[in-house]
């Protein structure tokens, strides 16, 4: 019964913890398609990391400040609209992965996944990682465009 109760109260735990997550990516998503530099921004931990889909994006938190101000201060947000999401507990208790599924117009289904840690001001992002899933029947074909777009960089 003991077990039975700690299993419950665990659960219970993680499931309201589970809505402060999603509150927190939920937030950081809206924020974007609104433009909403200082919402945006206080929503990444200050030791946070943001990569981008293209393999040179990978900014600290002050780079990737510098990158999305310019944008949101035009009131030119992204809209990344999550389809699915799971949570990932760690032994930290203060630290989780994340993974999700969203919809973007321009770049269609995307995945986000990362780090969320929890700090004195709620749980923040500490790593985002923002990708493209390819199609494991496309797969090679993408790989050659890629190839072929990295050669024509590297020859000009």
């Amino acid at each position: 019964m003991y077990k039975v109760m700690l299993t419950l109260i665990f659960f219970s735990f993680f499931s309201n913890a589970n809505s402060e997550f999603d509150e927190t990516l939920n937030s950081f998503h809206q924020a974007a398609g609104e433009a909403d530099y200082d919402k945006y921004m206080s929503l990444l931990a200050k030791e946070a990391i943001y990569l981008g889909t293209d393999s040179g994006e990978r900014w600290n938190k002050k780079e990737f400040s510098a990158f999305v101000k310019p944008y949101f201060s035009q009131g030119k947000g992204w809209l990344y609209q999550p389809i699915e999401r799971h949570v990932t507990p760690t032994p930290a208790s203060d630290i989780v992965f994340f993974d999700e599924l969203l919809e973007n117009e321009n770049y269609g289904r995307c995945r986000g996944s990362g780090l969320l840690i929890k700090t004195q001001q709620g749980w923040k992002i500490l790593q985002y990682n923002l990708s493209i899933p390819v199609p494991n029947a496309i797969a090679r074909q993408v790989v050659k465009s890629i190839k072929v777009h990295r050669s024509a960089d590297v020859n000009q």
